[in-house]
């Protein structure tokens, strides 16, 4: 069975199936699949997990034991199987189809690929995973599609705005699904909910400042601290939004699963909404520094 993603999260409210399979180019749609799959799995009981990620040294005898190992303890189980190659190999193809055969018992296995080609879904193991659970397509929509798709993404986080700055996103962004979601939260963090003009839409999409926010987080992913501090005195000299500022930043912690680093994003956080103590651009560049040394 096939389903799109739209109609994913009408189907967990379901009994999960014993089997999904998540394919495609749009990273964002299949990052908010799985997590939408492994939420709907944690909500129905499914406590024990085994993460599987599929690699040249992989051994595909793991497949079965982590399954077979998980239901000794009884309960439901949810196995994650992830292949980023999107090759599973002449032993991974004979292995897959066997699994499919016979799924183990109270357990949902989640298989993740990348995008595959039309050969590779007419293939026995491919066919096989189709035959016994459900598959979903995750592919960038059509350019006529996204303004539709930017307009309810913000009226997720209460916000609107008219055809003409939606139309300018989506220009901008090129079809990206990704860039579209990090521009739309940049939205959420700059502006109240409420009815968004063009100008206001054009500010914040378009470079906000003559030192670009691209270089800050340029600066702290490369782990340069000297440029790092510059490139935040730049933004502070022409007054960058705050908010925008530590959206990159907590963006990066968030990335490197840093706590300590997340703690100080909420911390600043805390100051910029004004109901926290402490010197904003101080807090910023200590966080600078701690990204670009951690």
């Amino acid at each position: 069975m096939r389903l799109s993603p739209a109609s994913l999260s009408q189907r967990l409210a379901a009994p999960l199936a014993p089997l999904y399979v998540l394919f495609g180019d749009e990273p964002l749609t299949l990052m908010e699949s799985a997590d939408a799959i492994r939420a709907a799995a944690r909500a129905q009981g499914f406590e024990a997990r085994s993460l599987l990620v599929v690699t040249p040294t992989f051994r595909w005898s793991e497949l079965f034991l982590a399954s077979e190992s998980l239901s000794l303890f009884g309960g439901k189980t949810f196995v994650d199987l992830r292949i980023p190659s999107g090759k599973p190999g002449r032993e991974g193809a004979e292995a897959l189809q066997r699994y499919a055969q016979a799924l183990p018992a109270q357990t949902t296995t989640l298989i993740s690929l990348p995008e595959i080609d039309w050969r590779t879904q007419k293939s026995a193991w491919f066919s096989a995973l189709e035959k016994a659970g459900v598959v979903i397509e995750c592919k960038q929509p059509a350019p006529a599609e996204l303004p539709a798709w930017i307009r309810k993404r913000l009226a997720q986080q209460g916000q609107s705005a008219p055809p003409a700055a939606l139309e300018f996103i989506a220009a901008r962004v090129e079809g990206n699904l990704l860039a579209a979601h990090q521009e739309i939260q940049k939205l959420g963090l700059l502006y109240p909910a409420r009815m968004l003009t063009l100008a206001e839409v054009e500010a914040a999409v378009l470079d906000v400042a003559r030192f670009d926010i691209d270089d800050l987080k340029a600066a702290v992913a490369d782990r340069q601290p000297a440029r790092a501090a510059r490139v935040l005195a730049g933004l502070r000299a022409v007054e960058a939004p705050p908010p925008l500022i530590l959206w990159v930043l907590a963006q990066e912690a968030r990335l490197r699963k840093d706590r300590a680093a997340l703690l100080q994003a909420a911390k600043i956080d805390r100051i910029v909404k004004g109901v926290g103590e402490g010197d904003l651009w101080d807090e910023f560049l200590q966080l600078c520094l701690h990204l670009t040394r951690a």
